[in-house]
């Protein structure tokens, strides 16, 4: 939590942190001259500078609101589609349950990763009017909403032959009440887990989406793209050590936060796992 707390204070406060000199293009890194050669820290760039020389500190500020914007928005979006398809296929069972799972397993048998970057390589070139992470994040919603329907499908069908369920039923209540007021909610709890965990995924398949530069235009504060613009400097890193440790320490930690949080949410949803130190 205190991992998770330091970046969301971060994020929002990062027009003070890091102030833009031009509000509309808050996102786009501050340059400073043309040398291809990465500046080391010093006191006009405390974290120093990329190749282009673009500052790292702004992007990595600004980058923790691009990776909460990516991470939620993509979760929440991929829940909602799961959720939809999961709960269909999983209250009405037979033909519809068959179908809905069959398209599921299909978008399942591609690779994720490799998906997402056809994808988004598609969507670049087809749909010009996309633009940005918003490329990379349609590209990981297309493939990142099978996991959340074939689980909430599981959970319905143990829960909706519950004696409460029954009762509803009975008394009349039409099957949108049954899934909404009664089945949902006593079905939901491993999905959230997933979900908070899985934002952490999220950022990484973006990061590396950015890094093979599928994603914004040069100089969006991306830690994927920012570790893209420090790979031709790889052999010399032990002179150019800030272009990879301050981009690459931001996403583990973020990362770290986002499983540490997920683990303690199963625990304590779960009380089958309380007190076992998971």
């Amino acid at each position: 939590m205190v991992l998770l707390t330091g970046f969301a204070v971060v994020a929002i406060a990062a027009p003070i942190i890091a102030e833009p000199t031009h509000p509309e293009t808050a996102y786009k890194m501050p340059w400073d001259g043309f040398k291809a050669e990465p500046q080391l820290p010093s006191d006009e760039h405390i974290f120093g500078t990329t190749q282009g020389q673009y500052d790292i500190f702004y992007g990595i500020v600004w980058g923790t609101r691009t990776a909460f914007k990516v991470g939620l928005i993509v979760t929440g979006t991929t829940v909602v589609i799961g959720l939809v398809v999961g709960s269909i296929a999983g209250y009405y069972g037979g033909w519809v349950d068959d179908v809905l799972m069959r398209i599921t397993e299909i978008f399942m048998a591609f690779p994720f990763l490799l998906a997402a970057l056809t994808m988004a390589a598609v969507i670049k070139s087809t749909y010009p009017q996309v633009q940005g992470i918003y490329v990379e994040m349609l590209a990981l919603i297309i493939f990142a909403w099978m996991g959340y329907a074939r689980l909430i499908r599981a959970d319905i069908v143990s829960t909706k032959e519950r004696d409460y369920v029954l009762a509803a039923r009975t008394v009349g209540a039409g099957d949108v009440r049954i899934l909404l007021k009664h089945i949902l909610p006593n079905s939901f709890y491993p999905t959230l887990v997933v979900a908070s965990m899985d934002i952490g995924s999220i950022v990484i398949s973006f990061a590396a989406l950015s890094f093979l530069g599928l994603g914004a235009d040069e100089g969006y504060a991306d830690w994927g793209q920012m570790i893209s613009l420090a790979r031709n400097w790889i052999p010399t890193l032990s002179s150019h050590w800030h272009i990879i440790v301050f981009p690459g320490g931001a996403i583990i930690l973020f990362v770290l936060s986002r499983n540490l949080v997920g683990d303690a949410l199963l625990e304590i949803l779960d009380p089958r796992l309380r007190g076992q130190g998971i």
